[in-house]
């Protein structure tokens, strides 16, 4: 039997959920995932990295990919939570060790400072494999066979990324705000959102996924900064509205602060705003978590889409995906196919 192929857009924690679904949806179906990860991270440790070594890519929201596709074999899942593991600061006791190893070690120790601290481990494997290959796409797919990934991690473009998003605040006024870091804490509602540069170079790779797909699925995550971004690149863009897929959306639980004031509704109109090619076969959102559901069938039924409400929360209470639920909530839906 032919697999599903799958591709899922998105980034960070959004993107780690719907991976992690789809791997609990492979218990039943039979899939091929692809993860296409945006590559505009500028905050924590990827923005060190960006501005501090050059980095191509911006490494954290590809760590995350990976390890959620890790298999369970246990030397693989003790790589990828190695992969996750993050460095803390340098404790007053550890400083005081390095003292008398040498003046550089203690000038160092009495500045406190500490460059490995907030750092991933993953982040600074993947930044090295993409220098000492040169190929981010060739250094993703080592890092996958280190992890045993139940699928493949390609970057959206093949170098990073701005974002940029004009801002209407609550008095009237308006302002531009730069870096995804930045877009996603900002006060204000976002008015338009874009890329610098406008036209970064596609990544092949992904491109011939989305051309090859059965399946496209956009969510959930961050809304402008993590879904939408895809959209953005027009070569990732004209894939996207071509491919011969069906298209899936999977709605956010609730809005963050990027999409502050914006409904559950106001999500998909975003979509067809920034690509009016965009057609959706089905929207997957959370019965409790959804709200009044006319007005989300109908935004819906705007892209040609039917709406599928299911509880796909997790039982806490909490706005967040469980993975189980949403991975048993695909399987009748991509299944569809067959």
């Amino acid at each position: 039997m032919t697999a599903i192929r799958v591709v899922a857009f998105g980034g960070g924690h959004g993107l780690s959920a719907s991976l992690r679904a789809l791997r609990r949806s492979a218990r039943d179906l039979e899939l091929e995932i692809t993860a296409i990860v945006t590559v505009g991270d500028d905050g924590g440790s990827s923005g060190r990295l960006r501005v501090e070594r050059d980095a191509l890519l911006p490494p954290g929201d590809l760590r995350q990919a990976l390890a959620a596709l890790a298999a369970d074999h246990p030397t693989h899942r003790l790589t990828a939570t190695l992969m996750q593991h993050r460095f803390e600061s340098m404790t007053a006791a550890a400083r005081a060790r390095v003292a008398g190893r040498g003046p550089r070690l203690e000038r160092r120790a009495d500045q406190g400072g500490d460059t490995l601290a907030g750092h991933p481990v993953g982040n600074l494997l993947l930044l090295g494999l993409i220098e000492m290959l040169g190929d981010p796409v060739a250094a993703l797919d080592h890092a996958a066979e280190m992890v045993g990934a139940r699928g493949r991690v390609l970057p959206m473009a093949l170098h990073a990324v701005g974002i940029e998003a004009d801002l209407v605040h609550a008095d009237g006024s308006r302002e531009t705000v730069r870096g995804q870091h930045s877009v996603a804490v900002a006060e204000g509602r976002v008015e338009a959102v874009r890329l610098d540069p406008a036209d970064p170079p596609a990544c092949p790779e992904a491109i011939a996924a989305v051309r090859d797909a059965d399946w496209l699925i956009f969510g959930p995550g961050s809304w402008y900064t993590s879904v939408l971004p895809h959209l953005l690149v027009p070569r990732l863009a004209e894939a996207i509205v071509a491919s011969p897929a069906r298209r899936l959306v999977t709605l956010n639980l609730t809005p963050d602060k990027e999409t502050s004031g914006l409904s559950t509704a106001d999500h998909l109109a975003a979509l067809h705003w920034y690509l009016p090619g965009l057609r959706v076969d089905t929207v997957l959102a959370d019965s409790k978590w959804a709200g009044e559901p006319e007005p989300v069938r109908a935004a819906a039924q705007d892209l040609g889409a039917d709406l599928i409400l299911t509880p796909v929360a997790v039982a806490d209470g909490s706005p967040r995906h469980d993975p189980e639920a949403l991975g048993a909530a695909l399987v009748p839906v991509l299944g569809a196919t067959r």
